[in-house]
């Protein structure tokens, strides 16, 4: 079957943009072609196409910019996202790839004035989850091509398909900014609009989110490419988006395509990972490890289905790897799974208890759940395209896996069957004999897990707020002490952000995309809010220690006299006491959503 070139007339995006800074409104226009462009008002955010000689006369500010992501409408007016720097990080298919490295929203707000006093404190609020918006990690984008699909879906496309405007080429699931560029869209501004891919975050000068390492096997080069593609539908952080919605769509769905060019030819392998599809929580208390909750509802069983239905549409037959414990209160959310999924006979459930079979060291033991599965993973296969770009084979299925977290587990266990996948296809395409492996060429098995590895940091940050953990079974198939004292930090950052920041950047998350919408005739969504743990928690710190350190001071003089003795007990007595409060309310304590609920 031949398809056609992934090179022939391509839409192009303007990629760099001038932007002028008037009095009463903004104009945006490409350098390239400075007749192409737009202005924005700083009193309504009406947006209107340039018209003639409009944005040649004096600005008060010019400056350079390299996108626009959007718009979204506020109390006070409207404001406009900009890509205000950029990072080259490689090429996807010859075409350059860049990361956001900061944006900017340009506020046309000049409305403000007219607000009550309610409404300034809510606007307020808003601003404040705008700067978080502003600094979201992992965003990529290309000026000539569409990076959310994955090559499958892109080489089966109808003739022409690269010749639309390269947001009509994207998958709406994986653009982060699709809720924001309604506006844009709507005044047919088709070279500006840039859809952004949330994915992974790489460090290296080499990397994409997209993580592009060049091999050499038998002195012939080979690239590897990671693109990690996070789902919109139920974004959001840790604690505060876990399970699924009512849809069936579930927190921190990823679809992981791992690439491989070598020799004319190109490959693909994709597996994906989404938290277990039911109703449940997991509710930030302080202490470190919150129970987990199992929400009955009438809905549970068709929520399930409509989620392995919508995988089963997209990517064909489907294995469920449940890589979770087996006792304790995962061992009841894994039952529950377990209980819904033999109601579904055309999904695999494969429940795999990583912990007790590899705990912190086992890695190799591994091969006991690819035992269990072989048989599926070596029928789904994987997509090649031949150097005359002819399809040689499809992926006919895929495999879902997931932990609690959909991250540390996770990483670990895609990585070994992404090992297993490369091996298959070098030995077809003749890179290694039916007797090699990867691992056979120590360098290149080095970069192969460095690559996982720090796919596997990038997402767990976007997600978690910090790296991952078990990064060293990824790096080093065991781990290390260096590995336990970097999980200690991570865990210690999780505890800490999970309980104190990732509320508000949960409202910020909402916000941007599109699941809560700010509508001034409607009620303040925190007028209602009596307790504001924002304010009571550093009281409450303060108290704590307060009493910790009156108690430490008194009993240091405890042996003077009765009465010291007797003040030091009443003073660790109360302590104690405040502290119990503390923790059985410690919901209370902790920051929390304020814009929607959790389903």
């Amino acid at each position: 079957m031949e398809i056609q070139s992934v090179s022939t007339s391509n839409f192009k995006l303007w990629s760099e943009l001038e932007l002028q800074e008037f009095p009463n409104k903004f104009v945006i226009k490409s350098m390239e072609s400075p007749d192409q462009g737009f202005s924005i008002s700083r009193f309504d955010g009406n947006i209107n196409k340039l018209d003639g000689d409009e944005g040649s006369g004096s600005s008060s500010k010019v400056s350079t910019i390299y996108g626009v992501a959007g718009t979204i409408r506020l109390l006070a007016g409207t404001h406009l996202l900009v890509i205000t720097s950029r990072k080259e990080v490689g090429t996807y298919l010859g075409f350059p790839v860049f990361r956001v490295t900061s944006m900017k929203f340009l506020s046309c707000n000049e409305a403000s004035r007219f607000l009550t006093s309610q409404e300034i404190k809510d606007e307020a609020y808003f601003m404040t989850l705008l700067k978080i918006v502003e600094s979201t990690p992992g965003l990529y984008y290309s000026y000539g091509t569409d990076i959310t699909l994955n090559l499958q879906r892109r080489f089966k496309l109808s003739e022409g398909w690269m010749s639309r405007p390269v947001w009509k080429q994207a998958d709406p699931r994986f653009v982060w900014n699709r809720n924001i560029l309604e506006e844009l869209m709507e005044n047919k501004l088709d070279g500006f609009i840039i859809p952004l891919l949330q994915g992974n975050i790489l460090k290296s000068q080499l990397s994409l989110p997209l993580c592009t390492r060049e091999i050499k096997l038998k002195n012939s080069p080979a690239v590897i490419t990671l693109i990690s593609r996070r789902c919109t539908r139920r974004l959001g952080t840790r604690m505060w988006r876990r399970g699924a919605n009512l849809e069936g769509d579930t927190a921190n769905f990823i679809e992981t395509e791992q690439m491989l060019e070598f020799g004319g030819f190109i490959s693909s392998f994709l597996q994906v990972r989404g938290s277990i599809p039911l109703l449940w929580e997991q509710i930030v208390d302080l202490s470190y490890k919150p129970r987990l909750n199992i929400i009955n509802h009438e809905q549970t069983s068709k929520v399930v289905e409509r989620h392995f239905n919508d995988l089963l549409q997209r990517y064909g037959e489907c294995v469920a790897v449940d890589l979770t414990d087996k006792h304790g209160d995962e061992g009841l959310l894994s039952m529950a799974y377990a209980s819904e999924m033999q109601k579904l006979p055309n999904v695999r459930y494969v429940s795999f208890d990583f912990h007790h079979s590899c705990g912190n060291s086992n890695f190799d033991h591994l091969h006991l759940l690819y035992d269990q599965i072989l048989e599926d993973f070596e029928k789904q296969g994987y997509f090649l395209v031949d150097p005359e770009r002819k399809i040689v084979a499809e992926q006919g299925g895929i495999i879902r896996s997931n932990c609690i977290d959909c991250l540390d587990r996770t990483n670990v266990t895609q990585s070994y069957l992404a090992k297993k996948s490369l091996e298959i296809q070098l030995q077809r395409i003749g890179a290694l004999s039916p007797s090699e492996s990867i691992s056979t060429f120590s360098q290149d098995f080095e970069i192969f897990k460095t690559l996982w590895a720090e796919q596997g940091d990038e997402i767990s940050l976007e997600y978690s707020g910090t790296h991952a953990l078990k990064g060293d079974l990824v790096r080093y198939g065991k781990q290390t002490m260096t590995g336990l004292i970097k999980d200690g930090m991570s865990s210690l950052s999780r505890y800490y952000l999970n309980n104190f920041q990732d509320g508000v950047r949960q409202d910020a998350i909402d916000l941007i995309s599109g699941h809560y919408t700010v509508n001034r005739n409607g009620p303040s969504p925190f007028q209602y809010n009596g307790f504001d743990s924002i304010s009571y928690l550093p009281v409450a710190s303060a108290l704590v220690i307060g009493g910790l350190t009156v108690t430490s001071i008194t009993l240091n003089q405890a042996g003077r006299s009765a009465q010291n003795f007797l003040s030091s007990v009443v003073c660790a007595g109360l302590t104690a006491g405040l502290m119990a409060v503390i923790k059985s309310n410690g919901r209370q304590f902790c920051s929390r959503p304020r814009l929607c609920g959790l389903f």
